[in-house]
């Protein structure tokens, strides 16, 4: 079995991750991609985001519309600042025989040098590289895989993933300010949101 983990703040999930996730399962043969909603990110432990629940219940949404989309509360209910390296052991003990990719963004991958614990995750783990814009950091791209194949044997796996011009803090804004957001983000989150009274000043 091959099990995408594609972790994030997802303050709120929108249609960008949904491509995403979709293009890697397809791009990937992923069996599974399992979204993560991190209860404490370590690059954006200054920002104050929605409720773990809120968050988790938005992705569980989005999850009911898709059959190869699932979402775990394995950070939400684990204390502590998320780390990805933590995040993975746990989830690969309770799939043991499961092959486990990380999904990420190429902004993302390139600065896996700076992650808590990078070696473990390049060594014992495969990775998924969304690539959402043609060209983009290509070069820089091609030479982190060529060194960290060399030194780890890491199975690395380029998705040009469907191009979408949406961010979190775009929705945030939006929201604020009155402004739809049906265009951003799915129905049953949009109304989520709005029943919930998230992200209004």
């Amino acid at each position: 079995m091959k099990l995408g983990i594609f972790g994030g703040t997802f303050d709120p999930v929108h249609k960008g991750h949904i491509g995403l996730a979709e293009d890697c399962a397809d791009q990937a043969d992923l069996d599974e991609v399992i979204m993560v909603p991190a209860r404490i990110q370590p690059f954006k432990m200054d920002r104050k985001t929605a409720s773990g629940e809120d968050r988790f219940q938005m992705l569980a949404l989005v999850a009911s519309m898709n059959d190869r989309i699932t979402v775990s509360r394995n950070e939400l209910d684990n204390e502590g600042v998320s780390y990805t390296y933590l995040t993975m052991r746990r989830i690969q003990d309770m799939h043991p025989d499961a092959g486990l990719y990380f999904i990420c963004g190429t902004d993302s991958f390139l600065k896996l040098d700076s992650w808590m614990n990078a070696h473990e995750l390049l060594a014992n783990y495969s990775f998924i590289v969304g690539c959402d814009r043609p060209g983009y950091r290509h070069y820089e791209l091609e030479e982190a895989i060529s060194r960290i194949s060399a030194k780890y044997g890491t199975e690395i796996i380029i998705v040009q993933n469907r191009q979408f011009d949406i961010s979190s803090t775009e929705i945030r804004d939006n929201v604020a300010e009155g402004r739809a957001i049906d265009d951003l983000v799915p129905a049953p989150v949009e109304r989520y949101i709005r029943e919930h009274g998230l992200y209004r000043i």
